[in-house]
């Protein structure tokens, strides 16, 4: 079977376990700045370059994986959030891309294909919406000025998308998604990459919020959103990051109503507080999230900013045996949206 289908018929039997974040475990692990560039020279200090950890400190990573493997986790996402050209820059170590994203999935599949268990698991490339926005401008003065064009958007997915196939990754994750013009375009870079390796690459989108009226930096609703994007027949969608599961509550279940596909979500653990940490613990987690599986909202559950094994091991205990979310049989209606849904009924 494709990865899809073993996806699909993992799926059906009961609700699978998403990874948590790699760098509050790297943060853990308290690297020097020595640490995060060894054995590579870069003019500039790489200290908090996560993403470089993949080819300087492999073990650290895999330790990382290991323990979400051990948590119980099926799909484990790539340490490559930031591991794009663009914002790689930020560090001057954007000629080391795709070696980093080679790297960062040949670690995560090593992980998984060490595992003799015959439970399914699979590798997911992480790719995040790097730091520029195609919607809006970043000057006040000129509305219309973009820093990038999505062209040069595009471009810098297929690279990372590449390279992350390249190294083992059987789906591609597209996450934490702000502006959803930067997520059409790695749709576009995937459509791409898979012309020219003559295969499918199925496809994973997660949406962030940046307020609890439920809209995108770009403005889009969760609704206007899964219009939008509907068409690349994704494997998985949800929403991931921006709040906490009980914030996030409203949201996953107007996603669950209206999408025709598999739904992931993965909240932070919790709100910061005023020094950003996060104090969620995990039983809390765990108990807000299995209400969403109680309902029949969820077909993967995982976490975000602030949660460690130790919240995805509550999860998985907290949902283990409940049946997983049906996937709706939609109508055959025109959906439509600009920033708002707009529906013509058949």
């Amino acid at each position: 079977m494709s990865k899809r289908e073993d996806f699909v018929s993992a799926a059906k039997r009961g609700i699978l376990i998403k990874d948590g974040p790699y760098g509050t475990e790297i943060q853990r692990a308290k690297l020097s700045p020595e640490d995060y560039s060894a054995g590579i020279l870069l003019e500039q200090d790489q200290k908090g370059n996560n993403d470089l950890v993949n080819l300087t400190q492999p073990q650290v990573i895999r330790k990382i994986c290991d323990s979400y493997i051990d948590a119980g986790a099926h799909i484990l996402a790539t340490n490559t959030f930031n591991a794009n050209r663009i914002s790689q820059a930020d560090y001057g170590a954007e000629a080391l891309v795709h070696e980093i994203n080679v790297a960062a999935a040949r670690i995560i599949r090593d992980a998984v294909d060490a595992r003799t268990d015959g439970v399914p698991r699979f590798v997911a490339g992480a790719v995040g919406p790097t730091n520029k926005t195609l919607s809006l401008s970043p000057d006040v003065e000129d509305p219309g000025f973009r820093e990038v064009s999505f062209d040069e958007i595009v471009e810098v997915y297929v690279e990372q998308c590449r390279a992350l196939v390249e190294g083992g990754a059987d789906f591609i994750l597209i996450e934490t998604v702000f502006d959803t013009l930067n997520c059409k375009a790695a749709i576009m870079a995937i459509r791409q990459l898979e012309r020219e390796l003559g295969r499918e690459i199925p496809l994973m989108i997660s949406l962030t919020l940046t307020d609890l009226s439920g809209r995108n930096l770009s403005g889009h609703t969760v609704e206007a959103f899964w219009y939008t994007v509907r068409h690349a027949k994704p494997l998985t969608i949800g929403l991931n990051c921006s709040f906490g599961a009980e914030q996030l509550r409203p949201h996953v279940q107007l996603l669950s109503d209206i999408a025709d596909t598999w739904l992931m979500a993965y909240p932070n653990a919790g709100l910061p507080n005023d020094l950003g940490e996060y104090d969620e613990v995990p039983e809390t987690t765990a108990a807000l999230t299995k209400v969403w599986a109680q309902n029949g909202r969820v077909n993967v559950l995982g976490g975000c900013c602030g949660s460690t094994p130790a919240h995805i091991a509550a999860m998985a205990a907290a949902v283990e045996g409940l049946s997983p979310r049906a996937v709706p049989k939609v109508a055959p209606d025109m959906h439509l949206a600009g920033l708002e849904p707009f529906t013509l009924a058949a």
